[in-house]
């Protein structure tokens, strides 16, 4: 397995001196060249798992294993894509990309050779001496998915990419990511609210339900690939749609019912 989460519990501590139970027994394996994404209500603790198989944070019990290995902070091997905007304001598209490389040592004709072809890659030749403020939101993403892409990680994590965009560029860019997919075989793990977004992309879609997050059900996407937004249209996606609607209903449910109690 090219991803292994075993038993991954987390607690915090709450500002009222409480504690919150984030994560309870997760579970989850992800196959080499697999794209797998983990929808759930706000609050299930989907980021908190993203950081944990990171190396960003420690489980409070359970373990990650990374292509076989136990996790030791956070592996050369994964490359991380956050929602917030990373991009670098004061460095070109091209200067941003070429930055892991840089710090890797690369001479200067030679990163700038291996960034070229992550911006062709990601749609953005033509764009290399743009500033992130002359770009709009999805090729600032764009840009970043290319830096990670940069330094080659095995295993890419992205948490909610393009939650800040309109739902056509989101579609588009899914699009984008497939290709990309497709091109390097790169088991990709994925975290969305967004239930097409997940459909669209995915081998299989874990289902967390709302806190303490637990892994409900996994869901395998049977569609075919090379799969493109075309695909959302059928009425197979729309029967993908409604059963993982069915789960994430439920939890988000209980979700708000308890932000309720807590609030009266």
């Amino acid at each position: 397995m090219a991803l292994t989460v075993s038993g991954v519990s987390k607690t915090f501590a709450a500002s009222d001196g409480g504690s919150v139970h984030a994560l309870d027994d997760v579970s989850l394996e992800v196959r080499e060249g697999e794209f797998v994404s983990i929808i759930g209500p706000s609050g299930c603790g989907k980021s908190t798992l993203f950081q944990i198989i990171g190396g960003l944070l420690t489980a409070d019990r359970g373990d990650v294993q990374v292509n076989g290995r136990a996790l030791n902070g956070a592996p050369r091997d994964i490359g991380m894509v956050f929602q917030e905007e990373s991009t670098f304001p004061w460095r070109t598209v091209l200067d941003n990309v070429a930055f892991p490389l840089e710090l890797a040592g690369l001479g200067k004709g030679e990163r700038e050779d291996k960034a070229r072809h992550f911006i062709r890659l990601v749609g953005l030749d033509g764009f290399e001496r743009k500033f992130p403020d002359e770009l709009s939101g999805g090729m600032r993403q764009r840009t970043a998915i290319a830096r990670t892409l940069a330094f080659q990680p095995s295993i890419l994590l992205m948490d909610e990419p393009f939650a800040s965009l309109d739902e056509q560029t989101r579609i588009l860019l899914g699009d984008k990511i497939l290709q990309i997919w497709r091109e390097l075989k790169q088991t990709t793990l994925l975290i969305t609210h967004n239930i097409t977004e997940a459909v669209q992309l995915s081998d299989r879609v874990a289902v967390m339900t709302y806190r303490p997050g637990r892994i409900k059900r996994v869901i395998e996407i049977d569609l075919p690939r090379p799969r493109s937004s075309e695909i959302i249209a059928s009425a197979e996606f729309g029967r993908y749609v409604g059963l993982l609607w069915q789960d994430l209903r439920e939890e988000a449910t209980r979700g708000m019912a308890d932000s309720e109690r807590k609030a009266g």
